[in-house]
């Protein structure tokens, strides 16, 4: 890597405008933003592209389908982390928290059995220097099973981990108010027949009676006292909200309507969405659709979720739907507003002073945004 570069004759994202300009990279920072293109011959001319600051990716469970790529396949620990690795950075993602469930509800699964081997992976694979993003982690605590109090207690001294969620997914609330949407969700995920179904629902709603307020308190408790961000997880009332908040919650991912959304506003936590709902145009749940909430000015943050590639387009679709065209509006929901929800503040912005993680992107004829480059710390990664 050169000791200085500069990139320039590329539209700059700003967080309050787009701009011809050029930058300057030294020492992993940024060192120099200018308008209109340098006369310097190192310069790197970037054809018109833009250039963004490196995604910022909160809530993705991507690397569970590179560690089980179909059902009974278990994959090699590191080679899957890597193959994953590839892939979001192929994305523009410089920063990733990989999403890791603790409390697997599934009968049959071996998700629990496999977590070892996954963190084990990403801390050896970041510490040799494999990964080209970096790799933080996000413990998503399912809270109606018995294990993932003490399963948390292991994990959250990782020093990987910056990001907690708690999550409830027994029947009759939240995403699941009606219980014939529950039974679909999970007969189908599952396998499962009625009378393991059955089964399956009584066994859920006692254990988060037992288990659910108890955990939610002691985890959330944990985690503040550790500086840890906290997130809620598919809020769909203002009392969910409101019992959030009181808990020191800031994030609320997917709340699943339009009054819960309101208000996270009002008590002042980001609305995460997916990616995918903005691609696809609306939830594949049957919720509130982003898009929606974004013209209404609720939402903060996007995360792609289930598909990397889908955090860039988003950005973009989100811009094109908007008066003006507000790219860096759009562009805040995919790096800043991240980065400073998880606590992160030297990225996730074009400026001086702070990490050189930026993503070249060409706009195709049909509007998709299309990765060329990509830079960690003014290392060229892709």
């Amino acid at each position: 890597m050169p000791a200085e570069q500069i990139l320039s004759n590329a539209q700059l994202v700003m967080t309050d405008r787009v701009f011809l300009g050029s930058v300057m990279l030294r020492d992993g920072l940024i060192v120099d933003i200018a308008e209109g293109r340098s006369q310097l011959p190192q310069a790197q001319d970037l054809d018109g592209d833009f250039l963004l600051p490196g995604l910022v990716e909160l809530h993705t469970d991507n690397l569970e389908k590179h560690m089980t790529p179909r059902p009974g396949v278990d994959w090699p620990s590191t080679p899957a982390v890597l193959s994953h690795d590839a892939q979001i950075i192929a994305a523009g993602i410089t920063t990733v928290f990989d999403a890791v469930s603790i409390g697997d509800v599934n009968p049959k699964g071996n998700r629990m059995q496999r977590l070892p081997a996954m963190l084990n992976a990403i801390a050896s694979a970041e510490s040799a220097g494999l990964t080209r993003a970096e790799h933080r982690l996000h413990l998503r605590c399912e809270l109606c099973h018995p294990d993932t109090l003490s399963v948390f207690r292991d994990l959250v001294e990782n020093p990987l981990v910056r990001l907690v969620s708690v999550m409830d997914h027994s029947p009759g609330q939240r995403q699941f108010v009606l219980e014939s949407k529950y039974r679909e969700y999970y007969m189908g995920k599952y396998h499962l027949n009625d009378e393991t179904m059955d089964a399956f629902i009584k066994l859920q709603m006692a254990n988060s009676k037992e288990y659910s307020d108890r955990y939610r308190a002691a985890i959330v408790e944990h985690c503040l006292e550790r500086g840890l961000s906290v997130a809620s997880h598919d809020d769909a009332t203002l009392a969910h909200v409101e019992e959030s908040a009181r808990y020191g919650m800031t994030i609320a991912e997917f709340p699943t309507t339009l009054e819960a959304a309101r208000g996270c506003q009002q008590l002042n936590m980001k609305v995460l969405m997916g990616a995918p709902n903005v691609v696809r145009g609306g939830s594949h749940s049957g919720n509130v659709a982003a898009a929606g909430l974004a013209a209404e000015g609720l939402l903060d943050i996007l995360s792609s979720d289930y598909y990397p590639a889908s955090l860039l387009q988003a950005a973009f679709v989100l811009a094109d739907q908007q008066d003006g065209g507000d790219l860096s509006r759009a562009v805040k929901m995919i790096s800043l507003a991240p980065a400073q929800a998880a606590g992160l503040r030297d990225r996730g912005e074009i400026a001086v002073g702070l990490r050189a993680d930026l993503v070249q992107a060409k706009k195709s004829r049909d509007g998709l945004p299309v990765v060329q480059q990509v830079w960690r710390q003014a290392k060229r990664v892709f």
